[in-house]
């Protein structure tokens, strides 16, 4: 075991209580000298000091980026442990040239990702949010009706076997549904292992009651979702989106929403947030939530945790469990 220099480096240095709670602080100093400030910024009163001796960063939202100027202050850098998701924002091409290690928590992060899916996906197969609204309007029940529903032989379509998609399937199992995925990147043998059938996107869309997206946004993913894709769907089906607004063409899909046709439950958008008068605010068959699938309160421990594990591993001389690899980084979040 040896012992480690590390800073913490995060735009928000109130949230580190947060992300690491006193048991994670003490596993953390068992194998680490931690600077006592962190690093908010590139420039500021100490940071030349921290970034002299540190070896470890971890990192946070709004970590200072990684450019050649900051590395040049920090020489003995040898890894970067990222409490959160992506690292695209802050690690450039100069952290890869100097060989430096870079960990990442977005398979922490995708977990509360993924339950808020699956949570989503079960009420959209039980019509929840339409019997809630409809009996809320009538007081009654009688008097009102919803297309056929339930979650026996619900067919969701997951499109991208991405970290939370691959969790969204484990926590699918016990349920009595039938998944369709669509990556070009995943086989139909590798599909089948995670318990799935490899499908193309279009036939997806036509076969699924409930469609789940979990794609990074890239070029080519970007309103990958458009007016033709959504006059694939069936009638009553809903699209839940996840992973980034993007993905979607948001005029297109609203104008099948307010149809009566689509249902859609969005925790993310384009634009983030939407216009103040958006018709999808309050629209019948509309759910939006203010991005909030992702780590909040309490879960933000599991990345704290996910980041000290790695600092663990580092000072045992171990590899990182969870590396960041840059030939990854062009089709992932």
């Amino acid at each position: 075991m040896r012992r480690l220099r590390a800073a913490f480096a995060l735009r928000r240095p109130e949230l580190l209580p947060d992300l690491f709670d006193a048991t994670a602080r003490e596993r953390l100093a068992a194998v680490a000298d931690v600077a006592p400030e962190a690093v908010t910024a590139a420039d500021g009163e100490g940071v030349d000091r921290v970034l002299r001796d540190v070896e470890v960063l971890v990192t946070g939202w709004g970590a200072p980026r990684l450019d050649a100027e900051l590395l040049a202050r920090a020489p003995r850098l040898r890894a970067v442990v990222h409490a959160a998701g992506s690292v695209k924002k802050f690690v450039t091409e100069e952290v890869w040239t100097r060989g430096i290690d870079v960990s990442s928590a977005a398979t922490a992060n995708a977990r509360p990702v993924a339950e808020y899916t699956l949570a989503m996906i079960l009420l959209a197969g039980k019509r929840v949010l339409e019997s809630a609204a409809a009996f809320d309007r009538h007081r009654s029940f009688t008097g009102w009706h919803l297309p056929p529903h339930g979650n026996n032989g619900l067919v969701v379509g997951l499109v991208g076997a991405s970290r939370t998609g691959r969790q969204v399937l484990e926590l699918l199992a016990p349920f009595d549904t039938d998944v369709l995925l669509h990556d070009p990147f995943v086989d139909a043998a590798e599909a089948r292992s995670l318990g799935a059938t490899a499908v193309g996107l279009d036939e997806l869309l036509r076969r699924s009651d409930v469609v789940s997206l979990h794609a990074p946004a890239l070029p080519e993913t970007y309103r990958m979702i458009g007016g033709r894709e959504l006059a694939l769907l069936r009638d009553h089906s809903t699209l839940l989106n996840t992973g980034r607004g993007q993905l979607v063409d948001t005029a297109a899909l609203t104008a099948e929403v307010l149809a009566g046709r689509l249902r859609a439950i969005l925790d993310v958008t384009d634009p983030e947030p939407l216009p103040a008068d958006h018709p999808l605010y309050g629209a019948p068959g509309a759910l939006l939530t203010p991005h909030v699938a992702g780590s909040s309160g309490n879960e933000l421990r599991r990345l704290g945790d996910s980041a000290v594990a790695e600092v663990e591993r580092l000072a045992a001389g171990r590899g990182l469990a969870h590396p960041v690899r840059p030939e990854h980084l062009a089709r992932t979040a």
